[in-house]
């Protein structure tokens, strides 16, 4: 009998103590769940509240600037400013031959553009191949991208001078003297010419980085198969840096009808005859020279679209080429 009244007295008292920690135990696992629900809805909301300053920047910045400037495209200037005018402004442009000489010099850069991504392309492949002296070459083709614009029109404009050196150099070999940036034919790409050897310093330090990420076993791989370098170039480097030379692409071309003003300004000043009008530099005319700023925001507005269309057609192009590879 005293055992068996034993025994009931201490099961209650196990079962009080298993029930009580099991409690504790759920009670402990809740709180830990809250507090990590609480954590992951902290983590989630983390990446808007960094990016939130940037977006912020962008819109006050840039979108809002680009709404007004498109909103007052639509209005007159002189007698008629600020008075809603529709699409006048636009059949302006349209009806002008120096913003059409600006549109077809844009034609002209988007041709040139595989020659101005091609030549960081191909020196930063040479660099990154460990060629003699590839330290130095590194160093020597950033250079002229830290030169002002205003600087390397300058240098050029006495390099190219119709008695410059570079015609003194022609005559030397029997070659007559060109006039480099006075004729209408020849002076753009001269101006182009200029940009590229001036802002390849750029995209260079960007393709290097890319074949930083560029896996180095394929490219042994194909000097063992014993592949020619054209064929390491197209069937190895190009796949491997898609993103990079898209990326490269667009930049280029963005700094090419955004970046070329100072170039114009001290080189040409738009001639000869306005055969280096570009976008930008009839914006310049038109806002600072003519008191213009209801067409130059037309004209600005007009930029922005052919932006926005060579980059969405470049990127679409190297990712289709991007797949067929």
């Amino acid at each position: 009998m005293p055992m068996g009244n034993a025994q009931p007295s201490v099961r209650p008292a196990q079962a009080g103590r298993t029930d009580g920690a099991v409690a504790s135990g759920a009670a402990r696992r809740g709180g830990r769940s809250r507090r990590a629900g609480g954590g992951s809805r902290t983590e989630r909301l983390a990446p808007y509240v960094l990016v939130a300053p940037a977006i912020l920047i962008i819109v006050l910045l840039r979108l809002y600037p680009l709404l007004l400037g498109v909103n007052f495209s639509f209005t007159g200037d002189g007698a008629r400013n600020g008075t809603p005018v529709g699409l006048d402004n636009y059949l302006e442009l349209v009806d002008d031959p120096l913003f059409r000489t600006a549109l077809g010099n844009v034609g002209l850069l988007v041709l040139l553009l595989p020659v101005a991504v091609a030549i960081p392309g191909l020196l930063a492949t040479f660099i990154y191949l460990r060629v003699p002296g590839h330290r130095v070459y590194r160093s020597v083709y950033f250079f002229p991208a830290v030169l002002s614009p205003v600087i390397v029109g300058a240098i050029f404009n006495l390099l190219l001078a119709f008695d410059g050196p570079l015609n003194a150099a022609l005559g030397s070999v029997g070659i007559g003297s060109v006039d480099w940036l006075g004729n209408p034919d020849i002076a753009m790409f001269v101006v182009v010419g200029v940009h590229i050897w001036a802002t390849f310093g750029m995209a260079l330090v960007v393709f290097l980085a890319g074949f930083a990420t560029l896996d180095s076993a394929l490219l042994d791989a194909a000097r063992v198969d014993g592949a020619s370098l054209f064929q390491v170039i197209r069937h190895v480097i190009v796949p491997g840096l898609s993103r990079t030379i898209a990326f490269v692409f667009v930049t280029t071309m963005v700094g090419m009808l955004t970046s070329m003003f100072g170039l114009l300004y001290v080189m040409t000043s738009g001639g000869p005859e306005g055969s280096t009008y570009l976008p930008e530099y009839y914006i310049w005319i038109q806002q600072g020279q003519m008191n213009r700023p209801a067409l130059a925001s037309a004209a600005s507005t007009a930029l922005f679209v052919i932006m926005l269309v060579v980059g969405l057609l470049q990127v679409q192009l190297l990712r289709r080429a991007g797949r067929e590879d």
